[in-house]
């Protein structure tokens, strides 16, 4: 950790040269990645709108850069020679290529029928590779505008009196809740490794954030929404969703295995900051913002750079969702898996007066594999359990066919177990704090 004391001789000192970055590259990345804009009739972040660009002008083709990427994505632990450095990485290599087989069916459509069900195969290939695999390289590629020029600092240095005492980490991580809430959770992903990787964020704070900010993007709210009718209630799933989320998140740091975890840097390199000032936070915000944006590389390089790490993060998640994901739509639509290990939360639903326990526990259960699975589920249920399922779909944060591998494609390296452990964290403080809304309220 960086020990200083800066005066406010110093703050007045220090260059404001560059200066016109910090206001031009942070409003274009605020503008790309959080205001949302209505085009062709559809309301959605420039990104998302991209992402739907490129599809309409490539049309059906676009499916062949994704097997492309997935491709490469399972060929890529066999050129850095690292997919047998430990057990984990050659489970995660035989999924890279099982992926590839899937991919393959759905591109080429041969293989077993349950593969190319339309809610199955296709559904993972279109709606969450194709979209992920442009997704990330893009996002990746313009993240520096955010994270390289001043504004990630500035917004730090103010929130750290908010941050710091609820969530237990630095006030920079509110980036990532908000690039994850209103962009996507692969967006979050990528800027908290960034910041790991800079010595900005201990292993402990980025597991945090990942597991505790990362969550669904308010786009795929709407869809959540209308699945379950509750766009009538569109305010109040949305509040409710991001204030349950926050709070069990607060909650969770508190918990092990978050609480108990070591707090390391990314090869032993703090370059986190304990500086203390003179005068008010507004004026040193300011002149951290001056000294990142003075001391930043060119766009050029940024963005370079920043494309290389995300093309390899995608390289990772593309493949391993549709494996993974195709593994847990088989358990859900095809054994009494999810029955069975859904008994482990009867315990908390019998403390309320709910109508159908067995069909919420159900829903709680299989979102660990695929967060909208549960919409599915419940779509015919009462108000109360749609709208307890909706909010449990996003605070519960984690699930196997996309954050999982998206987490594991970092370098943050958390175990798959600690996952599970904070998913059934979450799902339990999420049911204990949503139901008696939803009943007060339905």
């Amino acid at each position: 950790m960086i020990l200083t004391y800066v005066t406010r001789e110093e703050m007045k000192q220090q260059k404001g040269a560059g200066m016109w970055r910090f206001f031009l590259y942070s409003a274009i990345g605020i503008i790309l990645f959080f205001v949302p804009v209505t085009l062709y009739g559809s309301s959605s972040i420039l990104l998302d709108h991209f992402v739907t660009l490129v599809g309409n002008i490539f049309g059906d083709s676009i499916k062949y850069y994704t097997l492309l990427v997935i491709m490469a994505g399972a060929l890529y632990p066999f050129m850095t020679g690292e997919w047998n450095k430990n057990r984990l990485e050659i489970v995660i290599t035989f999924f890279k290529i099982a992926g590839v087989a899937v991919g393959s069916m759905v591109v080429f459509q041969f293989g077993p029928a349950f593969v190319l069900r339309e809610d199955i195969g296709p559904f993972l290939f279109n709606s969450l590779a194709v979209n992920l695999s442009i997704l990330i390289p893009v996002g990746g590629a313009v993240l520096g505008l955010l994270v390289g020029y001043g504004m990630l600092v500035y917004i730090g240095v103010i929130m750290e009196p908010v941050m710091r005492p609820i969530f237990r980490t630095p006030g920079k991580s509110a980036v990532d809740a908000v690039a994850s809430f209103v962009g996507s959770y692969s967006i979050g992903l990528l800027i908290t490794n960034r910041v790991y990787k800079d010595g900005q964020y201990s292993r402990k704070e980025a597991m945090i954030i990942a597991t505790g900010f990362s969550t669904v993007s308010a786009t795929f709210m709407i869809v959540i929404a209308r699945t379950l009718d509750l766009m009538n209630h569109w305010n109040l799933f949305f509040w409710t969703a991001l204030i349950v989320t926050f709070a069990v998140t607060a909650l969770s740091v508190r918990i092990p295995p978050l609480r108990t975890e070591e707090d390391y840097y990314y090869n032993g390199r703090d370059n986190s900051e304990k500086e203390g000032f003179e005068g008010g936070r507004l004026p040193y915000a300011w002149y951290k913002a001056k000294q990142q944006s003075h001391e930043s590389e060119p766009l050029a390089a940024n963005i370079s750079r920043n494309f290389r790490d995300a093309f390899r993060m995608t390289m990772t998640v593309v493949p391993t969702i549709l494996s993974i994901g195709l593994l847990g739509l088989v358990i859900v639509e095809f054994t009494d898996i999810i029955y069975w290990v859904s008994f482990i939360f009867y315990p908390v639903l019998w403390l309320f007066p709910l109508g159908d326990v067995p069909l919420l526990a159900e829903a709680v259960t299989v979102s660990i594999i695929e967060m909208f699975l549960p919409s599915l589920l419940v779509a015919d249920a009462a108000i109360e359990i749609r709208f307890i399922t909706a909010v449990i779909s996003v605070s519960c944060i984690i699930f196997f066919s996309a954050l999982v591998p998206c987490i594991l494609a970092t370098d943050i390296k958390m175990k798959v177990w600690k996952m599970v452990a904070v998913w059934f964290i979450r799902a339990v403080l999420s049911l204990i704090i949503v139901i008696p809304v939803a009943l007060f309220l339905f």
